[in-house]
């Protein structure tokens, strides 16, 4: 008998040894992760202020060096990526003051002074907002806006010396999440970037109940992708504000929704897009969606309630 019971003694303290070792290798791990990031972050603050002081081409070279460490500390110990900011502005000043003081805040930031050195960049790198200015040598921020947009969702802010009324439109129009005019505060810029990485984050969030893949009218609406698919099997890709709108419009189709509503639940209270701007949002929605944009059928304009969305949506996943 005791020969039969000693086994499972030994078994018995063998899987006590195993919780012990296991729940000891935990701790490891969260001190491993505690220890690279406190030094992945007192080298890339140090690099940081010794090098962005410097021209282009050490700002590109300090940036090389902090993808390395993040790489090198915090991927392999399952940390999160922070956003990438990218910085396109003529400007030295600009550049270099957004580069500190993005980097500062936990970004992580690249910049390019032209249109050039801004598709390099996007060609070596993931970027997931570029803060572009109105006025650059060569091509213009409102033609850079217009040729990310046709091919791409990437977030956009735009900055721009002229603050009227009118060219604030137009660069909405041509694909613009938010606008700035300068010169601008610094942290009113952050409070906008903050609140377009959230809302192109944050758009996720109705997928649980509303569904993955929709269909309405000719179109099929790919809400985990963020694309619309037509009826040939043609993509057409959705900017943030885009996507932000057209959620609102697939969860209240066949109701009048005014400007106040669109705006709140589209970009939430905090957005800095006012009621008017809906309009030109709305605009630029239509001219992907509608057969004929200057005579639309899927989003209606209800004069004096706001606007109604008239397809059925139905979910297909």
């Amino acid at each position: 008998m005791m020969q039969s019971y000693r086994p499972k003694t030994r078994l018995y303290h063998s899987h006590l040894d195993s919780i012990h070792n296991r729940e000891t290798k935990t701790w490891k791990t969260i001190f491993l992760k505690s220890i690279g990031a406190y030094l992945c972050h007192l080298i890339m603050t140090k690099i940081t202020r010794l090098m962005t002081n410097h021209d282009f081409n050490h700002v590109m070279f300090c940036d090389k060096i902090f993808e390395a460490l993040r790489m090198c500390f915090c991927y392999p110990l399952g940390m999160e990526r922070s956003p990438h900011i990218l910085v396109v502005d003529d400007h030295r000043e600009v550049r270099e003051l957004l580069a500190r003081f993005l980097s500062k805040q936990g970004f992580r930031v690249s910049v390019a002074t032209d249109g050039r050195g801004m598709r390099k960049i996007l060609e070596e790198t993931q970027i997931d907002l570029i803060v572009l200015d109105r006025m650059l040598p060569g091509e213009d921020g409102l033609t850079l806006c217009r040729q990310l947009r046709s091919v791409s969702n990437i977030s956009i802010i735009m900055l721009t010396a002229i603050g009227d009324t009118a060219d604030r439109t137009i660069g909405l129009e041509v694909g613009a999440d938010d606008y700035m005019a300068k010169p601008f505060d610094a942290h009113e810029l952050l409070a906008r970037i903050r609140a377009v990485l959230r809302r192109a984050q944050g758009a996720m969030e109705p997928v649980a109940t509303l569904g993955t893949l929709l269909r309405f009218s000719n179109w099929r609406f790919h809400v985990d992708r963020r694309e619309l698919e037509t009826a040939d099997g043609v993509i057409e890709p959705l900017s943030t504000g885009e996507f932000d709108l057209l959620m609102a419009f697939v969860q209240h189709s066949q109701r009048v929704l005014n400007r106040d509503q669109l705006l709140n639940l589209a970009y939430g209270r905090t957005t800095t897009i006012n009621d008017r701007s809906i309009d030109t949002q709305v605009m630029r929605l239509r001219r992907k969606i509608e057969p004929d944009a200057k005579n639309p059928t899927l989003i209606k304009t209800v004069w004096g309630g706001g606007y109604i969305f008239t397809p059925e949506v139905i979910k297909e996943r």
